[in-house]
């Protein structure tokens, strides 16, 4: 399942005038169960991949809500929630001109609450007869796939289960994303009418006019009953043989979660560590993750839920569908084989599938981080980016294998290459600060498809360019930043950025070639030990070669001697992460001259 040319443009984008800037605009309506998303995307190379929001916003009317009247009987939506929206609509269309998105380019897509309305057909008219705007339906399994692909727009790989829980429904598959191309079940989704809206009312209905004992042999055969589903649908969906593998291997499944009903679980997650003592630093929902014991703590999460006087992005609505959505977690983590390892919490869902669709592949392959990144590089930062990877020994199959860790992928470096120089302007005061929070609530904060591991990996680096001076109350953000990695990767953000600032130093324009002077630095990396006073601490060397000049004006040998020691004090066990006993190794430098460069 590719992009590009697998799906065309549709009928009038062709033959419509307007400049291809405008074209590349896209205007969503999102009409879902729980609420309407109305949102304008630009699309235009290279930026696509990561779906540039123009403006976004919502209107807070219930669909499915609004189609039970006090009694719990089905009703057709009200006239004043039509004509509200129809209202809502006409005034998107005034913003849409004003932004210059041309009117073949805005979509309503309408799902579980429009597709099931008993008067869905005169509902569709009016609004076509109000707006001239056609809503296009989109079928169960065809939910679910767009659902899959707003969920792989949301991260750079993805491999496990999707699930997606809307007001009224909710959807199931499995889902990889290898080279840009995404990969779903062939069944596509499986649907259940197990809405956090619509399994509120269907628990609420359980127990109404019942016994408290009758009322807990209802849910207790529903929740049988949903297990036997959960099933047959993992069955169903026959998920890829290798997938099971590493889920048998490594605890469980990777979990993917998107829709309104999930997000707002993963709100009252952050919300927990973001009280009481604790600080999690980064409050986008997109790509935060929560290990399979705090995922299932239900039964907390539903006290947090009704004790708590205000949780941030948690409305009164979604926290009276909490019990339903821990009654629903309960389920899957009961019926799903092999059990769930780490739930990932996703923006994605189908205003952002219908946008990933249009993209070839080869655009959805690119690592967010670097196209969020690019605008800003310097003109040498690939030659700025291999300097500093090279400072990275390669893996040693000797000395137990030491390498690099897994966790901190080449793409986060390439990206610190292209924002190298971004707070260089800036006072010593603020730059390490202004670093510090760029990928959190600075500059890069509103890059869609960037896990919070890589936010804290690097924001700690681009930090420590500055030489990570800092006041208290930045020194406990960065700290809360170091808490979502793990000791290791923590450290080698340490290094990685006196590394960065070096390389600044020796290219203060990021121009490597400036002048056609040549290369002034050559860097290499290896394991090597017998470091320390006894000779007896492993680490590595780092390897700085310039060339051997009678008289230097730029002073490069000077220059590396005193900037190496911010590398050196990286080292140092006493800045090891968690002190003398803690996480780290020595550092050595070797400066050499060299008759010529290569």
């Amino acid at each position: 399942m590719g992009g590009g040319s697998e799906y065309p443009a549709r009928k009038g984008q062709d033959v419509e005038e307007g400049s291809i800037e405008n074209k590349r605009l896209r205007a969503i309506v999102d009409m879902g169960s729980n609420g309407i998303r109305f949102s304008v995307t630009d699309l235009k190379p290279p930026t696509s991949r990561i779906l540039p929001t123009l403006i976004s916003y919502r209107l807070d009317v219930s669909l499915y809500d609004a189609q039970y009247d006090d009694d719990g009987n089905r009703v057709p939506i009200p006239d004043d929630i039509v004509n509200a929206i129809i209202a809502a609509l006409l005034r998107f269309k005034i913003i849409c001109e004003d932004l210059n998105v041309p009117e073949y380019n805005i979509r309503i897509i309408a799902t579980e609450a429009t597709r099931t309305a008993v008067n869905s057909v005169a509902y569709r008219k009016a609004i076509k007869l109000a707006t001239g705007l056609t809503v296009e339906m989109l079928a169960k399994e065809e939910e679910g796939y767009v659902g899959a692909l707003g969920v792989a727009s949301g991260f750079s790989d993805v491999s496990g289960l999707v699930m997606d829980l809307g007001g009224g429904s909710m959807q199931i598959t499995w889902l990889e994303m290898s080279d840009g191309h995404v990969s779903i079940s062939e069944r596509g989704s499986v649907s259940f009418p197990y809405g956090a809206a619509a399994l509120t009312k269907r628990l609420e209905d359980l127990r109404k006019g019942k016994s408290e004992e009758e009322g807990d042999a209802a849910v207790a055969k529903l929740r049988e009953d949903m297990k036997a589903q959960f099933l047959k649908a993992y069955e169903q969906l026959q998920v890829p043989d290798d997938m099971v593998q590493r889920a048998k291997a490594e605890g469980g499944f990777p979990l993917y979660l998107s829709g309104g009903g999930f997000r707002g679980w993963g709100y009252l997650l952050l919300y927990m560590n973001q009280v009481h003592g604790r600080h999690y630093p980064i409050s986008r929902i997109n790509g935060y993750s929560a290990p399979r014991a705090k995922f299932q703590d239900v039964e907390r999460l539903k006290k947090v839920a009704k004790q708590a006087e205000k949780i941030f992005r948690v409305s009164d609505r979604r926290r009276g569908q909490v019990p339903a959505v821990a009654f629903l977690v309960n389920v899957l983590l009961e019926a799903l084989p092999h059990g769930i390892k780490v739930a990932h919490f996703c923006q994605g869902g189908v205003r952002e599938g219908a946008l990933f669709r249009e993209l070839a592949p080869s655009v959805r392959n690119d690592d967010p981080l670097e196209v969020a990144t690019k605008e800003y590089a310097r003109p040498s930062a690939d030659e700025i980016s291999d300097l500093i990877l090279a400072a990275i020994p390669k893996p040693s199959k000797q000395d137990g294998g030491r390498r690099f860790p897994e966790g901190i992928s080449k793409h986060v470096v390439h990206a610190f290459a292209n924002v190298l120089y971004v707070h260089m302007p800036l006072t010593k005061e603020t730059a390490s600060m202004s670093a510090l929070y760029s990928t959190s609530s600075g500059f890069l904060s509103t890059t869609h498809g960037v896990s919070h591991q890589d936010r804290a990996l690097l924001a700690l680096i681009l930090e420590e360019r500055y030489e990570g001076e800092l006041p208290p109350r930045e020194a406990d953000f960065k700290l809360s930043l170091q808490e979502i990695l793990t000791p290791e990767e923590v450290w080698w953000t340490r290094y990685i950025g006196a590394v960065g600032q070096l390389v600044a130093k020796v290219y203060p324009a990021g121009e490597i070639n400036k002048h056609r002077k040549g290369k002034r630095l050559n860097i290499d990396a290896e394991w090597a030990s017998g470091f320390g006073k006894e000779n007896d601490k492993e680490g590595l060397r780092l390897i700085l070669s310039i060339e051997k000049r009678e008289d230097d004006p730029m002073m490069l040998k000077e220059a590396l001697e005193e900037h190496s020691n911010d590398i050196k004090k990286v080292g140092k066990q006493k800045n090891w992460i968690g002190g003398r006993g803690g996480w780290g190794m020595s550092v050595n430098i070797k400066i050499k001259e060299e008759k010529k460069l290569e």
